[in-house]
C-alpha cells in the first residue's frame, strides 16, 4: 500500500478515538440524500471507511456495501457492523471496472497527494456503472500540509474541485459546505459535492490554477469528524 505510511500509523493508533467522535448517534444528512438518489439494493463502495460508521447506515437501508481502507484498526471496527463487507486497501488498490452503484469518500482522499488526484477520480469513475454516483467531502484551501497528529493533508478550493470533476468524466451537483472540529481538536472548513458518472474519462484532464478563489457557500451540514 502506497497511502502515507505516517497517517495510516495514526489511525491505527487513534482508531478508538476517531469512533468515539463519529459518534452513531449523529445525523448523517449528507449521507441520507445521498443514499436517496441510488437505486435499492445497489452496490456501494465507502472509500476510506473509518470505523463503518457510515457504512453500517447503508447497510441497515439495504445496500450492498463494500467499506474500504488501508488502516487495519479501522477496517477492523467495519466489519463489526452488519452487512458490510470490509477490504482492507490503499486508494491505488481500486481497480474494479463498472463495480459500484455509487462511491461515497467522506474526508478520506483529502489523504493523498493533490498530484494523485486526478488518476484516483479516474480510478472512480472506471470503478463506477453507467450513470453512477460519488459523493466526497474534503477540507477547503491550499496546498499540502500535516496536522498537529502528523497525519497528511491536501486542501482543494471549489473551483479547482469542480474542474478535477469534470475533466474525470462528471458532472458535479451542488456544493454542502461548513465547519467542523477533527480528530486534532482543530476547527477547519470543508466542503462536500455529489457528482454523476457521465462520459469516459478524458485523456488531457485540465489542471486548474489553485490560486483561484471559490464562490462562497451557505449551505451546512453535519459531517464526519475529519
Amino acid at each position: 500500500m502506497s497511502q502515507d505510511a505516517e497517517t495510516i500509523r495514526i489511525y491505527n493508533d487513534k482508531a478508538g478515538d476517531y469512533a468515539a467522535l463519529a459518534d452513531a448517534s449523529k445525523p448523517m444528512p449528507l449521507l441520507e440524500r445521498f443514499l436517496d438518489t441510488l437505486p435499492a439494493g445497489g452496490h456501494v463502495l465507502d472509500l476510506g471507511c473509518g470505523p463503518g460508521r457510515a457504512a453500517a447506515r447503508m447497510a441497515a437501508r439495504g445496500f450492498q456495501v463494500t467499506a474500504m481502507d488501508a488502516s487495519a484498526e479501522m477496517i477492523a471496527r467495519a466489519a463489526r457492523h452488519p452487512g458490510v463487507t470490509p477490504w482492507q486497501a490503499s486508494f491505488e488498490e481500486l481497480q474494479s471496472q463498472a463495480e459500484y452503484d455509487a462511491v461515497w469518500a467522506n474526508f478520506s482522499l483529502l489523504h493523498a497527494p493533490r498530484a494523485q488526484m486526478p488518476t484516483l477520480l479516474r480510478a472512480i469513475h472506471t470503478a463506477l456503472r453507467p450513470a453512477g454516483q460519488f459523493a466526497l467531502a474534503l477540507k477547503l484551501g491550499e496546498g499540502e500540509t500535516r496536522d498537529s497528529l502528523g497525519r497528511f493533508y491536501s486542501y482543494y478550493q471549489e473551483d479547482e474541485l469542480r474542474a478535477l470533476l469534470t475533466a474525470a468524466g462528471f458532472s458535479p451537483g451542488k456544493a454542502s459546505t461548513g465547519s467542523d472540529k477533527g480528530l486534532d481538536g482543530s476547527t477547519s472548513d470543508w466542503i462536500a459535492l455529489s457528482a454523476a458518472k457521465i462520459s469516459s474519462v478524458k485523456t488531457a484532464p485540465v489542471t486548474p490554477d489553485p490560486m483561484d478563489p471559490s464562490a462562497a457557500k451557505t449551505s451546512a451540514a453535519v459531517a464526519d469528524p475529519q
